[in-house]
């Protein structure tokens, strides 16, 4: 069993580099997508601040399906094209909406979330799923967040075997 390493006072470019580290640690040795995922989202809710829930969604069958996630219970099913994981799925692209009140047709799981980023997973060209973070608090994703939460899709889709996953 590994710890979460304090990132307390670390600027955002420093927050993203020990948790690429050690997310490097967790998955050294396990292949396995779904346990990887799983130890993602815990690293991610325990070492980012003003998270209210953070969690993936896979693709089946033209729509998304929940997985592993931290937080409240969720949406079950997202079909592509809706809200904003459907979109960044769809758009094969990493979207930050500061304020989902003004995403149209936003789907809200959690009437406290405010703030959302998804970054897509694309492994070999194919969509895979999505990772989800949602805030409580308006403007708290930025490009910044964007680049390095992609930085950790990448070494997780690296060092991770998805293929059982795929439908």
């Amino acid at each position: 069993m590994q710890a979460v390493r304090s990132v307390d006072g670390l600027p955002k470019a420093g927050i993203f580099a020990e948790l690429r580290q050690q997310l490097a640690g967790l998955i050294a040795g396990e292949r396995d997508g779904l346990a990887n995922a799983a130890n993602l989202t815990a690293l991610i809710q325990e070492a980012l601040p003003a998270l209210n829930w953070a969690g993936f969604y896979f693709l089946r069958d033209a729509e998304l399906i929940l997985g592993p996630f931290q937080g409240k219970v969720a949406c079950v099913r997202i079909p592509l094209g809706k809200g904003v994981c459907g979109t960044a799925a769809e758009r094969r692209e990493t979207i930050v909406v500061p304020d989902v009140h003004d995403f149209p047709g936003h789907i809200a799981c959690d009437a406290a979330s405010r703030a959302e980023i998804v970054v897509p997973l694309i492994q070999s060209g194919k969509l895979l799923g999505v990772l989800d973070l949602d805030s409580p608090e308006p403007g708290r994703f930025d490009r910044e967040d964007a680049a390095g939460l992609e930085m950790l899709v990448r070494l997780l889709l690296e060092g991770s075997d998805f293929g059982r996953l795929a439908g």
